[in-house]
């Protein structure tokens, strides 16, 4: 079967996340969701994308923030749609390096009330925590996201790992490692945006051609 896609359909899209949501390092201040959308866009859909990331988010910030911010951007006659990506700060020591800002179960039932509450209002999906090079976090990340990925599939809800496909990407450490130490700049960005905009839970929302479902 294939499934239809209206390519000039208004479609408004609410990106909700942290740092790599955002872009940050990316000199050319696209990150992956601006990739992403600029390729949609140009593909002759009209997708309007509001980038909600803001550096330093964990799981508790968005879950606090994201109902109220959405609401404003995606009125309920228009076409919203919500994608979330966060975890990696979840897995940081605080300043005093006394714990993890959100320890791990904590981190966990933060995005099920998250991705619950989203999918029953809007269509949803979530993309999986990134590598920051460094390896006491990544190894804390790759078991959240691994625990996003159990935990969307029980909700029915698509999930894109991508932790290790960066965390495996030279270029992705390359570029932490010559930027900030966190974050990579637009090659990184780049491999990540190539990735979603290949998944097919993309494709099927701002795609650049019919999807076949075999």
């Amino acid at each position: 079967m294939t499934i239809n896609i209206d390519r000039h359909a208004p479609m408004r899209i609410c990106f909700f996340g942290d740092s790599f949501v955002n872009g940050t390092g990316d000199d050319s201040c696209l990150g992956w969701v601006g990739r992403a959308c600029e390729a949609s866009r140009r593909g002759g859909h009209d997708l309007t994308c509001y980038n909600l990331g803001i550096r330093r988010d964990t799981s508790a910030d968005i879950r606090l923030r994201w109902r109220r911010e959405a609401e404003a951007r995606l009125p309920p006659e228009y076409d919203g749609r919500l994608v979330f990506s966060f975890g990696a700060n979840d897995g940081c020591l605080r300043e005093d390096g006394s714990s993890v800002r959100i320890p791990h179960a904590e981190a966990v039932a933060n995005a099920e009330a998250i991705i619950a509450s989203a999918a029953s209002w809007r269509p949803t999906l979530m993309v999986g925590p990134l590598p920051v090079c460094d390896e006491a976090v990544d190894r804390r990340t790759a078991e959240l996201s691994k625990a996003f990925g159990s935990l969307c599939a029980s909700l029915g809800v698509p999930y894109l790992e991508v932790f290790h496909l960066a965390a495996r990407s030279e270029t992705w450490a390359g570029e932490v490692m010559a930027g900030d130490g966190a974050h990579p700049n637009e090659r990184g960005y780049a491999i990540i945006a190539e990735a979603f905009k290949q998944w097919e839970a993309w494709q099927a929302w701002a795609g650049y051609a019919a999807i076949a479902d075999a």
